[in-house]
């Protein structure tokens, strides 16, 4: 069988809607109990995947998926090597103007204690994040007129221009509401990292059950966001899709076919994929089409091979053992200390509602020892983005070369940060046998030195 790139029923033009429902399905339908070896082969030579490549892999005998699980983690372990990247939600306010079915923030749920954070109350909470050792956030906001793209700007200033010790918070993203091109333009000039905006459900029959009023209801705004960013000069995003609305395997071809149109109108692909699974939440519906544990690590692992060069992002909704596993077979980034209530990080009383509800409840230190003993390089990197390393098309630029040149370096001298700063006695000296046995494998002079400039008590130190 050999593929080519599909010419797709809608054409990719900017600003307007691409995903053709019956097309999805029409694939998946083709292309079900074929063999992957193929598929595998082209993805072990880390090419992205063709979407009638990923049908392949989704539609694949239950004996065919352990092919795909080790063909993942092989390529996982090729691309990322240990590096997991790790950050912290921060919950700004939940004021909502949306009726999303499934969400606690909506409008018209009376048992949501509202809440937006003072200037003073967001200092609180990223000088305790800080304290917790924390270098990237990502700051949420519900979809409401107050948390305008002016708004958004000024908490972003104010974020950066926190310092308590040796606490400094060095890239923070957004998920918030989608603007206008004019609006992501003022959000671009203070500084943001990635811009996230979820479709929750490419399937526009699901969507609009699911969103009952508000301006999340037009199906079409919010999945033209990117392009608007793009336009705007933001060229770092992330999309993502609730899983347990509806069809799984729909829901991660409408990923692909998202990743696929930025790619055709822009030359650039999204910078991180999530895909939550829908769980509880004040007064909130279930999911009506529940994934397995192993349908979701699957759908990672058919992710991972599609997008290589994606960061895929698994949040605290799911427990530390689900976790572990889908770290190998794709994921390379976690949140950890994670506390969604408004307020939570800094105080022992939270006055706002979360959205959902968590399930690894670990602090950032729990987490980095954690995954320091299994092996795994903690990484609070953010040098590609302040080096002005952003916007080019990932693969070319995320080679093994580059890897091994840029990535993790800056990985062991963020992770070496954190032990000299915030671990105990015994995560310090197990971190630092892990970064000594990467540095000989890396035969890398000038990191050595570096290394030590942070034991001397240097800072903020990068390739």
């Amino acid at each position: 069988m050999i593929f080519t790139p599909e010419k797709y029923a809608i054409e990719d033009i900017p600003n307007r809607p691409f995903i053709d429902a019956d097309e999805l399905r029409f694939f998946l339908k083709k292309n079900e109990n074929k063999s992957v070896e193929q598929v595998i082969n082209r993805a072990m030579g880390k090419h992205r995947l063709s979407l009638e490549e990923v049908a392949v892999l989704l539609g694949a005998s239950p004996c065919e998926r352990d092919k795909v699980l080790a063909a993942s983690a092989l390529l996982k372990e090729q691309i990322y090597g240990t590096r997991i990247v790790l950050f912290a939600p921060l919950y700004v306010g939940n004021l909502c103007t949306n009726r999303c079915a499934y969400c606690s923030f909506r409008s018209d749920n009376q048992q949501t204690v509202r809440k937006t954070l003072s200037d003073v109350e967001l200092t609180q909470e990223i000088e305790a994040l800080q304290d917790a050792g924390h270098k990237r956030l990502i700051l949420v906001f519900g979809e409401h007129p107050i948390y305008s793209a002016e708004y958004i700007a000024k908490t972003v200033r104010k974020t950066y221009s926190v310092k308590k010790g040796q606490g400094e918070i060095r890239r923070v993203n957004i998920n918030a509401a989608p603007l206008s091109k004019d609006d992501f333009a003022i959000v671009k000039q203070a500084g943001i990292g990635t811009y996230q905006v979820f479709q929750e459900s490419y399937d526009p029959q699901v969507y609009e059950k699911y969103h009952l009023g508000g301006k999340k209801r037009d199906y079409n705004w919010r999945l033209t966001a990117f392009d608007r960013a793009m336009e705007a000069g933001i060229d770092d995003v992330g999309i993502g899709a609730l899983l347990g609305l509806g069809d799984w395997r729909f829901e991660i071809m409408g990923l692909v076919r998202h990743a696929n149109h930025l790619e055709a109108c822009f030359g650039i692909g999204p910078h991180t994929i999530s895909f939550p699974r829908i769980n509880e939440t004040l007064g909130g519906v279930s999911a009506e089409q529940p994934i397995s544990d192993e349908d979701f690590i699957y759908a990672i692992a058919v992710l991972r091979l599609a997008v290589p060069y994606t960061g895929l992002i698994l949040t605290a909704r799911e427990n530390p053992v689900l976790r572990n596993r889908a770290i190998k077979y794709g994921v390379s980034q976690i949140d950890g200390g994670t506390k969604l209530e408004i307020g939570s990080y800094s105080a022992t009383e939270q006055e706002g509602t979360s959205q959902f509800s968590i399930h690894d409840n670990r602090s950032l230190a729990e987490i980095v020892t954690n995954l320091t003993q299994d092996g795994f390089t903690p990484s609070f990197c953010t040098a590609c983005y302040r080096k002005g390393r952003t916007g080019e098309h990932f693969m070319e630029f995320s080679t093994k070369g580059f890897i091994k040149r840029f990535c993790t370096p800056n990985a062991l001298l963020t992770f070496a940060e954190y032990l000299e700063d915030y671990a105990d006695i015994q995560t310090k000296i197990e971190g630092w046998q892990q970064i000594e046995k990467q540095v000989k494998q890396l035969v890398n002079n000038e990191l050595s030195e570096k290394l030590e400039r942070v034991k001397r008590g240097e800072r903020d130190i990068l390739f």
